[in-house]
């Protein structure tokens, strides 16, 4: 009983910590307005600047990267886990290549929401007490799939100029 009354009060604790924060909540407003700030007219599509500033070429998708990076140095300020911060940076990776793909990129800025799960995530870090340790949970099999990929393709570069060559 004794443990469980303080893992509760340590929760609560951790709740009211994330509630106070300053930060946290400004995330919240920034992540709002770069995935979900307006909605189409005659849907429930939302929508936010990240898709508005990724239809400019290049830029906008830059601009997008520099908000969420900016997101990521304010949880390292904050104390969030390696673990946290891998995630986040994940989520900001996957979003920032493919959302750099013309048109397709930009129907998945407004599908993915990178910055909202990145918050819900946080909420889930400081609210919940979930997602604790070190980043080698995310980094380690991003890093073997990275691998596979890489050597998928060199093999494929093999064989696309042992073709060609055998073709001359």
């Amino acid at each position: 009983m004794t443990a469980s009354y303080s893992r509760e009060n340590e929760k609560r604790g951790m709740q009211r910590k994330a509630q106070d924060n300053k930060a946290l909540r400004n995330l919240d407003v920034l992540a709002k307005l770069m995935d979900s700030q307006f909605t189409i007219p005659g849907t429930n599509i939302k929508f936010g600047l990240d898709a508005l500033i990724g239809l400019v070429p290049g830029v906008g998708d830059f601009a997008g990267f520099l908000v969420s990076g900016y997101m990521v140095s304010i949880l390292a300020k904050n104390g969030a886990s390696g673990f946290v911060i891998a995630r986040v940076t994940l989520n900001i990776v996957l979003d920032a290549i493919i959302g750099s793909i013309p048109v397709l990129g930009d129907i998945f800025d407004v599908a993915f929401k990178a910055n909202q799960r990145n918050m819900k995530i946080i909420h889930e870090h400081y609210v919940d007490g979930r997602h604790r340790g070190g980043a080698w949970k995310v980094i380690v099999p991003v890093l073997l799939v990275l691998f596979i990929v890489f050597a998928g393709l060199v093999w494929a570069g093999y064989k696309l100029f042992s073709w060609i060559f055998q073709s001359f």
